[in-house]
C-alpha cells in the first residue's frame, strides 16, 4: 500500500469537501484580551477574537498570572511524574478541595484535561460496574463518547434533551443492572441547555447514576460558579460532576467532583490516571487562584452577560438569524461549509476578526456555523464592528437576512 498517497488523498477529499482544519496561527497579547496578532504569509495582523472559550478572560487575570509566576519560580516548570510516583504537587491537592467545595462534593480528582477527565472516568466506571447500561444523550461531546466506547460497556443512545425517551429506556433496563446517566449542562455547539432536574428525577427513580459534563458551565453560572446544577439547585442530585479548568477558568485541566469513594476508585483504577503525568504546579495554581475568585466574584459573570444580550439585540436589529438559546453561546448558522470558511477568511484579512469556522464533523452538515463567544472584555465598539462587518459580508454574498 502506498501510505502517504492514502493519506493524501483522505485530506484532500476533506478540502474538497470544505472540512479542512487550518490553525489560525495567534500571539494572544497580555493584558489585553481579547485582542491578538495573527501571523499569517503577509505579516502580522492585529485581530479581535470572537472565538476563544476563555469565556471571561481569566487566563489574562493579574492574579492568576501573579500565582503561576511565582509557583514556578518556587516549585519549577514540571510536576515530576505521575501523581503516583512523585508528581503530587501541594497545589494540586488544594485544587481538589477547592473543586469539592465548588460543587458541595466529598472529593474531587485532577486530570491534565477535560477530554481525558471524561475518557478516564466514564471508561472506568462503565467498564467496572458489573453488566452497567450507558444512556447517553444524542450531542454528546466526543470525549464522552470516547470514555463509553471505550469501557465496551452496553450503550443506549437517547434523544436530546429528551426526559421521555431517556426514562422509557431506562424503564426496559433490567431494575438489578448498573445504569450510568451520561449528559451535558450546556452543549458547546448549539449553546441549549439540559433538564438537569428532570434527569435526575427519572435516574433516581429507576436506580441509576449520573454523570454531568459542565465543561461549558463551570465558572459561568451558579453564585459560585458551580455551573447549571449549582444555579438551579441540584448540583447534590448529581452522582459525578466533571468540569474543565481551561475555559471560564482560564487555564488548563480537567476534573471530576464525586464521592471520597467513587473518586478514589477512578484514581485507583484508570489507566488514563495513573500514568499520566500531573499537572504542572504553576498551572495548578493559576487554576486555584482563578477558582477562589470565581466563587466570590460575580462580576466578570454579569459582565459576559451583558456582552451577550447586546451582541444578540444587534444581530437582531441587523436581521442576522442566530439560535435563540439560554446560554453564553451565539451560533449563526452559514450551512455551507465552504462559504463558511469564505466568510470566516474574510472577517480575519479584511476586518480584523477572528472567529473560527464550525464544520464537520463538529456540527451535522448542513449547519455550519460561526460559533461566536463574547467576553466581558468586548467593548460596544467591537461589537458594533462585528455586526457591522457581518452585514456588509452578508449583503455581498446575497445571504438571506431575517425581516
Amino acid at each position: 500500500m502506498n501510505y502517504e498517497q492514502f493519506f493524501q488523498g483522505r485530506l484532500r477529499d476533506l478540502k474538497d469537501e470544505g472540512n479542512y482544519r487550518i490553525f489560525a496561527d495567534l500571539e494572544r497579547k497580555a493584558g489585553r484580551f481579547p485582542r491578538a496578532s495573527h501571523h499569517d504569509d503577509e505579516g502580522l495582523q492585529d485581530v479581535t477574537v470572537w472565538c476563544s472559550n476563555d469565556y471571561l478572560g481569566m487566563g489574562q487575570s493579574a492574579d492568576v498570572l501573579t500565582a503561576m509566576k511565582e509557583t514556578l519560580d518556587k516549585c519549577g516548570a514540571g510536576a515530576g511524574g505521575t501523581r503516583n510516583i512523585s508528581g503530587t504537587n501541594h497545589n494540586h491537592v488544594l485544587l481538589e478541595d477547592e473543586l469539592a467545595d465548588l460543587h458541595g462534593k466529598e472529593a474531587a480528582l485532577l486530570f491534565t484535561s477535560g477530554y481525558v477527565s471524561n475518557l478516564a472516568a466514564l471508561s472506568t466506571l462503565a467498564a467496572r460496574l458489573p453488566g452497567c447500561v450507558v444512556l447517553s444523550d444524542e450531542l454528546n461531546h466526543a470525549s464522552m463518547i470516547e470514555g463509553i466506547r471505550h469501557s465496551r460497556a452496553e450503550k443506549q443512545i437517547f434523544k436530546h434533551n429528551d426526559v421521555a425517551d431517556l426514562e422509557r429506556r431506562l424503564r426496559e433496563i433490567d431494575p438489578a443492572r448498573p445504569k450510568l446517566v451520561a449528559f451535558e449542562s450546556v452543549y458547546s455547539m448549539d449553546g441549549d441547555i439540559s433538564p438537569i432536574g428532570d434527569i435526575c428525577d427519572v435516574a433516581e427513580k429507576y436506580g441509576a447514576m449520573t454523570y454531568l459534563d459542565e465543561v461549558h458551565a463551570v465558572g459561568m453560572y451558579g453564585p459560585h460558579g458551580g455551573g447549571v446544577s449549582e444555579r438551579d439547585g441540584v448540583a447534590d442530585r448529581v452522582t459525578v460532576i466533571e468540569g474543565t479548568l481551561a475555559k471560564a477558568f482560564g487555564v488548563l485541566g480537567g476534573y471530576i467532583a464525586a464521592s471520597v469513594a467513587l473518586c478514589d476508585f477512578v484514581r485507583s483504577f484508570s489507566s488514563a490516571f495513573i500514568f499520566t503525568t500531573a499537572l504542572p504546579p504553576a498551572v495548578a495554581a493559576g487554576a486555584l487562584t482563578s477558582v477562589r475568585h470565581l466563587k466570590t466574584s460575580d462580576a466578570e459573570r454579569l459582565r459576559q452577560r451583558d456582552r451577550v444580550a447586546r451582541l444578540r439585540r444587534r444581530l437582531d436589529e441587523a436581521g442576522i438569524q442566530h439560535y435563540d438559546n439560554p446560554s453564553h453561546i451565539v451560533p449563526v448558522i452559514v450551512g455551507d461549509p465552504v462559504l463558511c470558511k469564505q466568510i470566516t477568511d474574510e472577517l480575519m484579512s479584511v476586518y480584523g476578526i477572528y472567529v473560527q469556522p464550525i464544520n464537520y464533523p463538529t456540527v451535522p452538515k448542513g449547519t455550519e456555523r460561526l460559533r461566536i463567544t463574547p467576553g466581558p472584555l468586548h467593548s460596544d465598539g467591537d461589537i458594533d464592528h462585528l455586526v457591522r462587518s457581518l452585514s456588509a459580508i452578508w449583503s455581498k454574498a446575497g445571504l438571506k437576512l431575517a425581516a
